[in-house]
């Protein structure tokens, strides 16, 4: 079986991950090709080809950047990005990230009669243009390419979650928001390393941790709220500004002796941090399954979150406290939160359960993504749930 999959993924792939959902198609093109199957990954963002120590192949596309700019999207960029795509004739091709260049790889699938998998990567990709608007556009107005990108992917989008082969979601709550579309999915688990997991002795587990980009669209103002009201609590900050208000509390916060600020980190010096950590912290209003919760339970630590909880899995699973967007009340949670080795060890446990890239993982989105190739298009397979006796992957 061949599997295409396309984006900036060849940095995460030996370690230089530039975000969640790049790491993700990652991992994913490390479980296909342990699992026996050939894997070529189109890369618009490197020169030379190369081959990782998994087997999978990453190709450049070749004059991407040439043409004039402004125009050269459609003279040179989406005709050689199909052309790249379609010449690898795959059997199936997988897309994740909302980009409207998704519906290239949906063409090049139907030319060469493959399948198409489009994945999601957050709840904000299914929700109204309205809650994208407040919670992404608005924020992000100046950069020329979000607009041109998020004006196309309006018009695309909905399209591909109708004509895809089958749609990927991470928790149950997005498959319930695609039910009322009349959008059937398969619910499919973040996956993670677990070899990239730091071992920490004789951490004393003082401070709450914050990871990630430091903007409004990650409810960074909310965090800065807590920062004051928390004197007595000590704070580590992994990430940089993105935006000018996040700038602002960024140059305010460098005067607070409870705070450290950490500015941007590799993911590995990132994870020390967080294994280190009394808990992590998460402000963001919106989410899909982040990485991050999972590396802190992989880590022993417990989430303390203002607003997200993917599937319930915190609440369900007691893994740490969730406070319903009520600050006050994350707070008290701040307060009574104690890291304990029990803790630590059922937490770990979860993560192996259900996330860990193993070999009862491996075998199970091989079997995913053969149903796909062996089944005749649109014959029931977005109506196929996928149910893992071992690793549970519709447990929520």
């Amino acid at each position: 079986m061949k599997i295409c999959l396309w984006g900036n993924i060849g940095k995460a792939l030996i370690g230089q991950t530039s975000g969640g959902g790049e790491l993700q198609i990652a991992l994913l093109a490390k479980g296909l090709a342990r699992g026996g199957n050939e894997v070529v990954i189109i890369d618009y963002k490197i020169n030379e080809e190369f081959v990782t120590e998994d087997g999978i192949k990453i190709l450049p596309i070749r004059g991407y950047n040439n043409g004039i700019k402004m125009i050269r999207t459609f003279t040179h960029r989406i005709p050689k990005l199909y052309a790249s795509l379609r010449d690898q004739k795959a059997d199936v091709y997988y897309c994740r990230i909302r980009d409207f260049r998704h519906i290239i790889a949906w063409f090049a699938s139907r030319r060469v009669k493959g399948r198409f998998v489009l994945g999601l990567a957050a709840d904000l990709e299914i929700m109204s243009i309205g809650m994208r608007w407040n919670n992404y556009y608005k924020t992000h107005i100046h950069k020329p390419w979000v607009i041109f990108d998020g004006v196309l992917s309006e018009i695309v989008y909905p399209f591909l979650l109708r004509k895809s082969d089958a749609v990927f979601v991470q928790h149950e709550g997005q498959q319930k928001m695609l039910l009322k579309k009349h959008i059937p999915s398969i619910i499919f688990l973040n996956l993670i390393d677990i070899a990239s997991i730091p071992e920490v002795s004789d951490s004393k587990h003082d401070y709450f941790i914050y990871v990630g980009w430091l903007d409004n669209r990650k409810g960074f103002t909310e965090f800065v709220e807590v920062i004051r009201r928390s004197p007595q609590h000590y704070f580590k900050i992994v990430g940089p500004p993105r935006d000018k208000s996040a700038s602002k509390y960024y140059e305010e916060l460098k005067s607070f002796p409870n705070v450290i600020l950490m500015g941007k980190l590799d993911h590995s010096d990132a994870l020390k941090e967080i294994a280190s950590s009394k808990a992590l912290i998460s402000t963001s209003p919106l989410e899909g399954f982040p990485n991050i919760f999972i590396e802190a339970w992989a880590s022993g630590v417990p989430v303390i979150s203002l607003n997200v909880d993917p599937g319930c899995v915190i609440r369900i699973n007691h893994l740490g406290e969730v406070s319903n967007g009520n600050i006050d009340k994350l707070l008290e949670a701040m307060d009574n939160i104690r890291f304990t080795p029990e803790f630590a060890a059922r937490a770990k446990e979860y993560v192996e359960h259900h996330y860990v890239l193993n070999s009862g993982r491996i075998e199970e989105i091989n079997k995913i993504f053969m149903d796909l190739i062996t089944r005749e298009a649109k014959t029931g397979i977005n109506e196929k749930r996928v149910v893992s006796k071992k690793n549970e992957f519709l447990s929520y």
